[in-house]
């Protein structure tokens, strides 16, 4: 029987470090089209125009500097987000693997062990996560509330303090708990399904330009279920965080926002978010194993059903 590894705490480090720099680079790239993306969603008037017709229209009225609202926040927000995710989900799918007494027991139930440990890790990261979402979004709905990041953060904690900051917690929740839960869990299903087809032989003598090709494509996958997946929440993440659904808790607000905005409604922009995700994911797992390997962290456990 396999070993389970045991990794350190400079283990999960490295993995924290290799989870930051991918998820800071990859959403920072593609902060344009989250612009776009969420304009869609908050302003009625850009649905007609579409992805491209939106992008031409802020360009037109705001400038380049118009599609790279936001960016501050964006990266810091995944910077720190991301290694708690990647970290949390190495850690708890380990802890997964133990609870079953190892990889044999691991593997009947190893598709509630990637879901649990994508779910908790996410949890975590979405507290350090969601002030600075927050502050994302009310810079690119509002160009004229801050400068940027530092100044925007303080004054929405100034005028609302903590419950301002937090208000689109639960939502966030609902919105990255299934894109993790899609993210991880699809991604290891594709994989697991290419490898199927292969004799280990195979699988060991694969070149760096086939395993890239491999994750690349896993990850796509991965990121068209996690955006139809979140997708839902995003729209009401993005409209209370605009400041929307009248007074009362956040719970009561967001089923105020939802019969307003109508069961298609919460799917405008979807076009433009399975793009962006798709690229966002595949381009994680390419960035995260290649930063593992440069700071020598171990690799991932796999529970892969052969």
């Amino acid at each position: 029987m396999t070993a389970i590894p045991q990794f350190t705490s400079s283990d999960y480090v490295k993995f924290f470090g290799a989870g930051a720099l991918c998820c800071t680079i990859t959403h920072g790239a593609m902060t344009p089209i989250d612009v776009v993306k969420t304009r869609i969603q908050l302003d009625p008037s850009m649905k007609k125009l579409g992805m491209l017709g939106t992008g031409r229209d802020i360009l037109a009225k705001e400038g380049a500097k118009g599609l790279l609202t936001g960016f501050g926040a964006t990266a810091v927000g995944y910077l720190v987000q991301g290694g708690a995710k990647f970290a949390g989900y190495e850690y708890w799918k380990k802890k997964g693997v133990e609870y079953y007494g190892g990889y044999e027991g691991a593997i009947p139930h190893r598709t509630g062990i990637y879901l649990g440990a994508a779910a908790i890790a996410e949890f975590f990261a979405d507290v350090l996560l969601t002030p600075l979402e927050a502050t994302r979004i009310r810079l690119v709905s509002d160009r004229t509330y801050a400068s940027g990041l530092p100044t925007g953060f303080m004054k929405m904690a100034r005028e609302g303090g903590f419950a301002e900051l937090y208000a689109g917690f639960i939502p966030i929740l609902c919105k990255q708990i299934p894109y993790a839960l899609g993210q991880f869990a699809t991604n290891e299903w594709a994989h697991e399904q290419v490898y199927r087809q292969m004799s280990p032989e195979r699988k060991a003598a694969l070149s760096v330009t086939e395993e890239t090709g491999i994750t690349l494509g896993c990850g796509i996958t991965a990121g068209v279920a996690a955006a139809i997946l979140s997708q839902p929440a995003d729209t009401l993440l993005s409209k209370i965080n605009q400041g929307k659904g009248g007074s009362g808790s956040t719970v009561s607000r967001l089923i105020t926002l939802a019969k307003q905005t109508g069961p298609i409604g919460l799917f405008d922009g979807l076009g433009p978010r399975i793009i962006m995700t798709a690229g966002l994911v595949s381009g994680q797992f390419l960035v995260y194993g290649y930063v593992k390997k440069a700071l020598g962290a171990p690799g991932g456990i796999e529970i892969h059903k052969d």
